[in-house]
């Protein structure tokens, strides 16, 4: 419980210092980057941990954006310091919502295996898409205009801004993220998982239920999936059925592969460098006038996949005791 605590006291801290020495600019990449880090430790539990191979998971994420602003129009609102419990309650809907397309989409589908999966998978994001296209009550073509999102609190005298709030509920549920699935994988549910993605024929003949496993890991993916659509559609206060193209689902599935299959820290690394990387050479587009921001990027990643096809992480996970080998030491005393 204390380390929990003690990485959502570090983010918070963080979003103190980033909401006092930081633009509107920056604040609006970190909410992306927590967002991402959602989106990749979620997907890496289908992919990694349980190695099935999906390709859907934009159309979850869209499922609890959608479902969540709309939902926002509907329920009743607090408002003032209750926008606290309101957007957390939009969230959690919204990951509920994407969790039940989940299981529907999990039920049918989990039988099948590699690239039959991705090609399910890959079905289901765009006919999520196309119908959020063609539904008027969420925007269609145009989008969601307006939708509530976080305001500038006072409590108590204490002044909140927009993006230390939203920052901070972000935060919060990426740390739930991280911690729930950490644990979930050390469990032995956990165990099913990696039985499943080691050999499937051989979970099944000791007993394993392989389309239960799968499907739980999938409904779980995509609940926390949800969530992250929920923060993003509540933050950027408008939605678009183009945001969540396949484009974006190939991006989370870099984004694991990048950091490794079956790394939880891997993923939250990966999806920090996919997110800032292009912003970082978008300078270079204004300067030059060419568009090489999108090439260096994608030359980038291939470098990498070839210095390091197993990830960054591979299947391991951040120690802080590596930090040790690099921290220089100090030398022992002579005896007298």
């Amino acid at each position: 419980m204390k380390k929990p605590l003690l990485f959502f006291a570090f983010a918070v801290a963080l979003g103190v210092a980033v909401d006092q020495g930081t633009g509107p600019f920056v604040q609006l990449i970190l909410i992306y980057i927590v967002i991402n880090m959602m989106l990749a430790m979620s997907l890496n539990l289908v992919n990694g941990f349980t190695g099935q191979f999906s390709l859907g998971h934009a159309g979850f994420m869209a499922t609890g954006a959608y479902s969540s602003a709309y939902l926002s129009t509907v329920l009743p609102h607090f408002g003032g310091a209750g926008q606290l419990f309101d957007f957390a309650l939009l969230a959690f809907l919204g990951g509920l919502s994407a969790a039940v397309a989940g299981l529907l989409v999990g039920l049918p589908s989990l039988r099948l295996r590699g690239d039959y999966l991705a090609i399910v998978t890959l079905g289901f994001g765009e006919i999520i898409r196309v119908i959020l296209l063609n539904t008027p009550a969420v925007g269609g073509a145009r989008g969601m205009y307006g939708i509530q999102g976080p305001q500038d609190l006072n409590l108590g005298g204490i002044a909140i801004s927009r993006f230390l709030w939203a920052f901070t509920q972000a935060s919060g549920w990426a740390v739930l993220c991280f911690f729930v699935l950490w644990r979930l994988i050390r469990s032995q549910q956990g165990r099913h998982f990696l039985a499943v993605r080691e050999d499937e024929i051989a979970a099944d003949a000791m007993g394993v239920d392989t389309t239960r496993t799968k499907v739980l890991a999938f409904v779980i993916s995509s609940f926390f999936a949800g969530v992250a659509g929920s923060l993003f559609a509540h933050y950027a206060n408008y939605l678009n059925p183009a945001s969540f193209a396949f484009t974006r689902s190939v991006d989370v599935v870099i984004m694991v592969v990048l950091g490794g299959m079956g790394s939880l820290t891997g993923s939250l690394f990966a999806a920090a460098f996919i997110t800032i990387l292009p912003e970082l050479l978008r300078p270079l587009q204004e300067q030059t006038g060419i568009d090489l921001r999108m090439v260096i990027y994608s030359l980038t990643l291939i470098v990498l996949m070839i210095l390091r096809p197993q990830g960054l992480m591979g299947s391991r996970e951040f120690q802080w005791g590596w930090l040790g080998k690099w921290w220089p030491q100090p030398r022992p005393k002579a005896e007298s």
